[in-house]
């Protein structure tokens, strides 16, 4: 499949399974995973389904890691740590804000291929945004290149974002207090590669969640990596992320993570 008809698929899928949810879930269309507000909707399912059948049907020998599927078997993510070729779907990324209505929410996939991220896409269906990174060649915005502006020289004027809530408002060293992203990777990410912020700060690392985002950031000259000072990759599952607009913002925040 080109990068166009992926895309399609996603926000096909969207059309037919997502949007007709939002703001009109059932109570019985919502429920909690293994940890208490953890949620997971009948949109998720159903979505992560249609785009994993489509991707084996063009792939047959892909391997293709789903956060629902995850959550079903989590022997999952050693066989996508093994693969050669894989796809990584997050159905409904920034699921809680999809329950309670916000339009922060996105359906995201990525490719990878021999370890290495090679494609990426995020669909934002309420914003009608569409996401496509390819390695090498740029991210894109609805079909326009993305340029990322240059960060702030001073480090206590960078815009420093974290997805915890308990770390809203704590220092980076001299970067000013955090305050919380969009909760939402498939947000954060475009919003920090089109310069809306800095850095983000994540604790929550599984690879749906930031192997699309993390191309598409790179492909504007930002950075990703751990908390322990290692980039990221598609074949890691680190104790926390972070990611920057550019490796200068990274290797000054990193020793206050």
């Amino acid at each position: 499949m080109d990068s166009d008809a992926v895309l399609a698929l996603l926000q096909e899928t969207a059309e037919a399974v997502i949007n007709p949810r939002f703001r009109a879930l059932a109570d019985h269309e919502v429920s909690s995973k293994s940890h208490p507000g953890d949620l997971v909707t009948v949109a998720d399912r159903e979505a992560e389904v249609l785009i994993t059948q489509a991707l084996r049907a063009a792939y047959p020998h892909t391997l293709v890691l789903g956060e629902e599927a995850y959550a079903a078997d989590a022997r999952l993510i050693e066989a996508f740590h093994a693969a050669d070729h894989a796809f990584t779907v997050d159905p409904v990324d920034g699921t809680r804000n999809f329950v309670h209505g916000s339009p922060d929410h996105a359906v995201m996939a990525a490719e990878i291929v021999d370890g290495q991220t090679v494609r990426a896409w995020i669909w934002q269906p309420q914003h009608g945004t569409a996401w496509v990174a390819e390695r090498g060649a740029g991210l894109y915005r609805d079909g326009q290149r993305v340029e990322r502006p240059a960060a702030p020289e001073e480090v206590a004027d960078l815009d420093v974002r974290t997805s915890s809530r308990r770390g809203v408002g704590q220092m980076l060293g001299p970067a000013g207090p955090m305050s919380l992203t969009w909760v939402s990777c498939g947000i954060d990410y475009p919003q920090l590669a089109s310069g809306s912020c800095d850095a983000l700060l994540y604790r929550a690392t599984m690879p749906w969640d930031h192997v699309p985002g993390a191309l598409m950031l790179e492909e504007v000259g930002g950075y990703v990596g751990t908390v322990d000072g290692e980039r990221y990759g598609p074949g890691i599952r680190p104790r926390g992320i972070l990611a920057a607009a550019d490796e200068r913002v990274y290797r000054e925040l990193l020793p206050y993570v």
